[in-house]
């Protein structure tokens, strides 16, 4: 006998929960029968349990087409909600495991923690107020601009006073806070932890539950990214001739311009992927379109906003925290704009009378609930003009109380008035604006709440989890998105597969959106371009003429066999040498003390043969070989050297490669990721010297293929490195 086929209900969720129980009760349907709930699209779902065959209106029962859509968004939002919990769980626990694990001592030697530092006031910016932290010892840290960090007198886990870094100098660090700092943060010593900025992970779940009932037209983007509707064409809109842009470049522009939802730039390394998305904005924006344009980083939005500041017609606003924007676009942030606003006169006085009443206020004794005692405000404004005690409580603290709920009234009546129009005028500057820049997070911001566009552009949309590339995706019933998953993918720490598919990844990988791939890049010479290109991008990219033969621009030629200019790509292998990984005590990151040794080596010669530093890039897998080189280049301040994340997006004349791992086990751990190679291979302009043990990297793909490519290549060498005891010494000082 078949069993009976499910029962669903469908109820509009502008009925209050009371009428649609009261409903439901009408025609037998009490709490318990129900099985489970769904919301979505201004209708709550009913899932009855079986056995249940209610006589309801024929209007309440959905038809399969509707059950399937408010099931598949209620169960995005909900999965995504407890994915973003997780991580957010899983940041906050490795940092603080971290700050328990390690002494202030060790997590300063790890980059994540600065001590002994004694701060003064270093003024104010629009209404942060900054203080500068300073010691003799030099400051060497991964804590950098934009970054939130604990101030503690030297317990982190105990203190709740956090800032903004606004930046970082050889013994000093400037911090932004948004109130006035308390005492003992200027005169005593202090300590600072990096720790967690959770306001991105709130404003990722509000966005998310801002999905289930979006208005049109933002609803069909919606369905589309979460596959309930199918993406319309993006076929190419006739333009003219665009000057500085390629054949794939100028179909993208023309495919953004002809779009119907949805279209994704993809932009291998080089290919002048923010070029174009610049050039789209500009044909947009030329349209009489109001767009907002997001990345997940400030320093890719920074990018943009540069770009786009060569077009003097384009009236343009950075949205964000003023430590996070580069001093040289601050022009264009909203609270300078703010500044320069004709209303700003009044806002600054209205603070002032604000300010004024919470000071008056401050003076009278605040009703806690202690003093109360269970009275209402209304009685202690009666009996302090009764002049009465009462309940133990003086006539005189009452009179005092009395005094500070009537200041309380004018002081919240001053402090709305300033934030009404406050306000308006940003409301107004951002209307006005032709191009709103911010980072994604930013979007959620109560600066940009409840605004909408009509076009939105996010860059780096392979970088992203998918809930952050909602945030502007969301605000506009266009969108673009750019990106290259064939880079590094988000960063996770929960370790959850689903959050390290990017929403461009999933789009493009299953072809569910239109897209066009870039395929001239600018950056790098044909060879350096060729092996990620076989690995990455089967074979699409070629080299413009004008990089195809790039060669190091050196005065004159270096000595050592791996700088050869003639070879664009050198794999210099330790393996027939003592090269051994070392694992400093307490630490779980690696380093690599024979090829740090060759690494300086290099660097001195290349700089003697006329190589500028700030042209010199170093790659590691390991933060302990990126502080090993640091500490070992400290002669060379303008040799970054940095991990593959730090370098993405990113490009340096020469790039040096250090792999690190060397053991008899054959084990390379993450240094196999073959997007990570993509990244670190691919930020070489026209010299790419790579140093490893070949016997260990080998066996393990990509790394295979890479030897193959190697010797393969005429143009390209690996060269054996003899013994060098002294260059271990060296390093190892």
């Amino acid at each position: 006998m078949a069993k009976p086929s499910a029962i669903y209900l469908t109820l509009p969720i502008d009925y209050p929960a009371e009428k649609r129980e009261r409903l439901l009760r009408r025609y037998g349907i009490k709490p318990g029968n129900i099985s489970r709930t769904w919301e979505a699209d201004g209708f709550v779902l009913y899932l009855l349990k079986r056995g249940l065959v209610p006589k309801v209106p024929p209007e309440w029962i959905p038809d399969e087409r509707r059950r399937h859509r408010i099931r598949r968004i209620h169960d995005y939002i909900e999965e995504y909600r407890q994915l973003i919990e997780l991580e957010r769980e899983a940041e906050r626990r490795s940092r603080i495991e971290e700050i328990k694990r390690f002494s202030g001592r060790e997590l300063e030697s790890f980059g994540r923690a600065i001590l002994g530092l004694r701060g003064r006031r270093a003024g104010t910016l629009f209404d942060l107020h900054l203080v500068r932290y300073g010691r003799d010892r030099r400051i060497e840290t991964e804590i950098s601009g934009g970054d939130i960090v604990l101030v503690s007198r030297g317990e982190p886990l105990k203190s709740d006073l956090s800032a903004t870094v606004m930046g970082v100098g050889r013994n000093y660090i400037e911090l932004a806070f948004s109130q006035v700092p308390p005492k003992w943060a200027l005169k005593e010593e202090v300590r600072l932890d990096l720790f967690v900025n959770d306001v991105t992970f709130k404003r990722m779940e509000k966005n998310l539950e801002s999905m289930r009932h979006l208005p049109d037209p933002y609803r069909r983007l919606r369905d589309i990214v979460l596959e309930l509707e199918p993406c319309g064409e993006a076929p190419m809109a006739k333009i003219e001739e665009v000057e500085g842009l390629n054949e794939p470049q100028l179909e993208a522009l023309r495919r953004s311009l002809g779009m119907e939802e949805l279209f994704l730039i993809h932009g291998p390394p080089g290919t002048g992927k923010t070029t174009t998305l610049t050039r789209v904005i500009q044909a947009h924006a030329s349209k009489g379109m109001h767009i907002l344009a997001t990345a997940d980083s400030n320093v890719a939005v920074d990018n943009l906003l540069e770009k786009l500041a060569g077009d003097g017609d384009l009236r343009l606003i950075r949205v964000g925290h003023p430590a996070r924007i580069d001093s040289s676009l601050e022009r264009f942030s909203l609270m300078r704009q703010l500044t320069e606003a004709p209303e700003y006169q009044e806002i600054r006085e209205l603070q002032r009378q604000a300010e004024t009443a919470a000071r008056e206020r401050a003076r009278y004794s605040k009703p806690t609930p202690a003093r109360l005692r269970g009275m209402s405000r209304d009685r202690v404004l009666k009996l302090a003009k009764e002049g009465r005690s009462s309940r133990g409580v003086s006539a005189e603290t009452i009179r005092s109380m009395a005094r500070w709920i009537e200041e309380d009234s004018k002081t919240e009546e001053a402090f709305e008035r300033l934030r009404s129009l406050e306000s308006a005028t940003i409301s107004r500057l951002l209307e006005a604006a032709d191009v709103v820049l911010a980072t994604n997070s930013m979007v959620g911001s109560d600066a940009l709440e409840g605004m909408s566009f009509d076009l939105a552009v996010v860059d780096e949309g392979s970088q992203q989890i998918e809930p952050s590339t909602l945030l502007p995706l969301l605000r506009a019933p266009r969108g673009v998105l750019a990106g290259d998953h064939r880079q590094l993918p988000p960063t996770v720490l929960s370790d959850l597969e689903i959050l390290k598919r990017s929403l461009f990844e999933r789009l493009i990988s299953r072809k569910l959106v239109p897209a066009t791939m870039l395929r001239v890049q600018y950056r790098m010479h044909e060879t350096i371009m060729d092996f990620p290109n076989r690995l990455m991008y089967d074979g699409a990219l070629v080299a413009d003429p004008s990089v195809a033969r790039r060669t190091l621009p050196v005065e004159k030629p270096p000595e050592d066999p791996c700088l050869d200019p003639s070879f664009p790509v050198v794999f210099a292998d330790t393996s027939e040498m003592e090269a051994s990984e070392h694992l400093p005590e307490r630490s779980t990151s690696y380093e690599n003390p024979t090829e740090a040794g060759h690494l300086l080596r290099w660097v001195t010669e290349l700089v003697a043969c006329g190589i500028a530093p700030a042209q010199i890039g170093i790659i590691t897998p390991y933060l302990a070989q990126v502080k090993l080189l640091r500490r070992l280049l400290e002669e060379f301040p303008d040799v970054e050297v940095k991990s593959v994340d730090g370098f993405q997006g990113r490009e340096k004349e020469v790039i040096l490669i250090s792999f690190v791992r060397s053991n008899l086990a054959q084990s390379v751990g993450f240094v196999s990721d073959p997007r990570r190679l993509n990244v670190a291979m691919t930020r070489a302009r026209s010299k790419l010297l790579m140093i490893g043990d070949r016997s260990t990297l080998e066996p393990n793909e990509p790394f295979g293929k890479l030897f193959e490519w190697l010797e393969s290549r005429e143009d390209a060498r690996i060269i054996k490195l003899g013994t060098t005891e002294q260059l271990r010494n060296r390093a190892t000082e």
